[in-house]
């Protein structure tokens, strides 16, 4: 049996590409290099209360029929991008590099995890807007990802 940790090891011994929040910050503000796709697979409820600006949000739950034509789920700036630098968000950066691994299995080849996720570009001091499109302070957006796992989520008997 494998944990979540043992898949996301085992993507990354796969080649899964990882980039640090900083790197990504520089990448969106270098005028020379085309600005990636950023993909953020968390579930709406998480993306709608802050994500990185220009973001669009598919949930790691319809990510493969997203990125095909023909599906209900079909988001057409991601199946018709196979050939573009995919820039993966998630809260820690683990569900991001099961997401990367799929996305390259499925031909897209220049996929990219963001390291840390938006728990780390928060971090970093980085600036995420909620829906309606007003920067979320800060402070706050720390506030729900601090949020500890209760007993029962640990596996602890109570």
């Amino acid at each position: 049996m494998k944990t979540f940790d043992d898949m996301i090891a085992e993507c990354l011994e796969q080649g899964v590409q990882e980039l640090m929040p900083w790197d990504l910050s520089e990448w969106l503000e270098e005028a020379t290099r085309k600005s990636p796709i950023l993909l953020d697979i968390r579930e709406p409820y998480e993306y709608q209360q802050f994500h990185l600006e220009n973001s669009i949000n598919v949930p790691r739950g319809i990510l493969e029929s997203a990125c095909e034509y023909g599906y209900e789920e079909t988001v057409p700036e991601m199946a018709c991008s196979r050939e573009r630098d995919i820039v993966l968000i998630c809260r820690s950066g683990k569900r991001s590099v099961l997401a990367a691994y799929t996305l390259h299995q499925m031909g897209f080849h220049n996929t990219i995890s963001l390291k840390t996720g938006v728990k780390g570009w928060n971090d970093f001091d980085q600036p995420m807007i909620n829906n309606e499109s007003a920067e979320v302070d800060l402070d706050e957006v720390d506030a729900i990802l601090t949020e500890k796992p209760t007993p029962a989520q640990l596996g602890v008997k109570i």
